[in-house]
This record gives structure tokens, sequence and C-alpha cells, in this order.
């Protein structure tokens, strides 16, 4: 019934739809619910340790006979020099000051660690079904003994070239990531975030310029948005921000609250959260510091100072400084079970093809 079958085929999967991986709001529970659902779980791993990645996986593979996908980042660490640091620190000073806390106090490092060997043998023991990386590849040497464990390898591209850059250097598919997507912006080969393309544009530009399948991500929340990646020569979709308010999600109280007001004009990019660019739900840091600030230090360091201020902040049910990524489809979320959205999604995806076809 699906137009195009290659993702499902290569992934194994009921349905061409991937939820995305979301690192912080969601573990285990929410992949279990959407492989439920037919869809491919993705459990993010770049925020976790290696012990707990291997925990986390265990928990998917006792509840569900399905194909799991563990998620890394790509990113290149860069220091974070003393005179960064204390830039950062004194634009942020006034927020400490008001809250009551010393910006003298010693925080803990960001926990944000590119793909390693470390993590490499965990791959190779667990051997997932699906290995995605955000931020490019990585080494090729790591990349070649991801795929001797047999896992096939995706990852996102914000632009044609990157697209090309990925099958050529062994990517089985290719996520097509447009501006309107939450999250981090998977760009590697550029830095310019107004170039981005929207999903609309990027996804039939990418399914003519590579070979493998290409997977639409980016303002796609529903089954009419599914129908519309299909009909632009995607294979399948990326589902983040929907899946947000779903039960199983670890989204605050007031986070969820955040996301049940949002609408269109919700979101922006900013790079006050991380030091990297990426779209959430606008708060007081991306309206008052940002949303783009030359004082943010690199990725991931702008989040660390954050630390102690997104805490006290949500003890008083507010998300001032909590970087709650989602895309500009936000308002098209739902509050269902993850498993009952994600045949949901389907069916009225098919249904709407099924009704431009006639």
């Amino acid at each position: 019934m699906w137009p195009d079958r290659r993702l499902i085929d290569l992934f194994k999967t009921e349905f061409p739809i991937v939820l995305a991986p979301m690192a912080g709001v969601m573990d285990a529970e929410l992949v279990i619910a959407a492989a439920q659902g037919g869809a491919l779980g993705s459990l993010p791993c770049a925020m976790l340790s290696a012990e707990k990645a291997r925990e986390q996986v265990g928990l998917i593979r006792q509840r569900v006979k399905a194909p799991v996908n563990m998620n890394f980042f790509c990113h290149t660490p860069v220091d974070l020099t003393p005179e960064a640091e204390a830039r950062w620190k004194q634009r942020l000073a006034g927020y400490y000051r008001e809250h009551g806390l010393d910006p003298a106090t010693p925080i803990s490092a960001a926990n944000r660690a590119p793909f390693d060997a470390a993590f490499c043998e965990v791959v190779e023991e667990l051997k997932p079904d699906v290995v995605s990386f955000h931020f490019g590849l990585p080494e090729q040497e790591l990349l070649k003994r991801v795929k001797a464990a047999g896992s096939l390898v995706i990852s996102s591209a914000t632009t044609v070239k990157e697209a090309v850059w990925l099958e050529r250097h062994g990517a089985d598919a290719v996520i097509a990531q447009g501006a309107e997507a939450g999250g981090h912006r998977g760009m590697f080969l550029t830095d310019k975030i107004a170039e981005q393309p929207g999903t609309f544009a990027l996804v039939p530009q990418v399914a003519d310029a590579v070979k493998v399948p290409v997977i639409a991500a980016g303002g796609i929340a529903d089954g009419r948005g599914i129908a519309a990646a299909f009909a632009l020569g995607a294979s399948g979709v990326q589902i983040g921000s929907a899946y947000l308010r779903c039960p199983e999600s670890k989204v605050s109280a007031a986070g969820r609250a955040a996301l049940a007001e949002g609408r269109d004009d919700s979101t922006v990019i900013t790079n006050v959260m991380t030091g990297r660019p990426a779209r959430g739900v606008q708060n007081r840091l991306m309206r008052e510091a940002g949303p783009i600030s030359p004082d943010a230090p690199p990725f991931p360091h702008a989040a660390t100072a954050l630390g102690p201020l997104k805490a006290a902040a949500e003890k008083q049910g507010r998300v001032d400084f909590t970087n709650l990524w989602a895309g500009q489809a936000i308002a098209l979320g739902r509050e269902l079970p993850a498993a009952e959205l994600t045949r949901d999604l389907a069916k009225s995806a098919l249904a709407r093809m099924k009704a431009l076809a006639g």
C-alpha cells in the first residue's frame, strides 16, 4: 500500500516511520512504545554513558521484538577557553542573582560526547539494527567497525551537498532535515543556518541527487505531512515533535504546558542553549539573550552554565532556561500513547494518499 517500500524493506519495520532521537526528553519507554506501533524506535545515546546505553537497549529488547536504532553525535569537540567562559557567565550573571545562585559555583561539564572507540565497542557488542549519526559521520575506521557489526548507517543532511557526501561515505539512507525540524541542525559541511532549505524544497532535490532511500524530517506531524513527503520523493519520514506530548516522553509538566500552547510561530533557531544552532520553543533566555548570540560559547559548553538556572526555574514551574527542542508543527501534536499515535499517523497517511490517487 505504500508507494515506496524501500525503507520498510531496509529497516524491516511495519511502517516507514522513524521516531526521532530526542536526547534529554525520552528514554527506552518511548522507543518501546513507538516500536510497538510499527515505527523504528531511536534511542538517543549522546548524553548517555556506555553502561546506561547498554541498560536501555536491554530494556527495549526485553519488551519488544523490533529493530532498534542507536543515535550518536559526530561533532568535533572544541575546548572552552577561559575568556569565552567568563563572557558567558557575565551574560548570565543577572539571572544567577535573580535566582539566588552564585555564578562562581563549580558546575559539571556538559555531557554531550561525540561517537568514539569506546562507544563503537558498545555498538559491536549490542549489534543494533541501525546506527544513526548527527553532524556527519564518524571517522572511516569507526564507521567500518559499525558496518562490520551488521548495523545499517543513517545520518542527517541539511543540504544536497551533505546528502551526497553521506551517500559517498557509506550511509545506507539519508535523513533530509528541513529548516522546520526541531532540535540541532544536522549541518556539518556548512554553518550558514540562514541558507538551510525547508523540507519541501530539500527532499525532492536530495531524492534526485542520491540513490539511497531518503527520510524526510522537519514539520511532519500528521498523515498529510507523511503523504506530502512521499509525493516529494521520500521513502519514509522521521518524526519527533509529534511524540513529545505522548505519556511515554519525559517532558516536564511545565514543558508539556508550553508545547500544548505551541503555535506555528512558537519556535526559533537559537544557539544560546547549547552553543550550536537548534530549533526549540522560544523561552525567556532566547528572547533576552538571543536567539543567536555571539556570547554563547561553542557546543556543548553553553549548556553547562545554564544547568543551575534551568533547575531553579523548573522548580517554579517555568521553562525560562529549558531547551525544549521542537519543530514548527508542534501545534499538530496530540496527547496519545506513542503506539497509538504511530498507527494513526500511518493510517491517516495511507488514507490521504489513497484519496489523492483517486
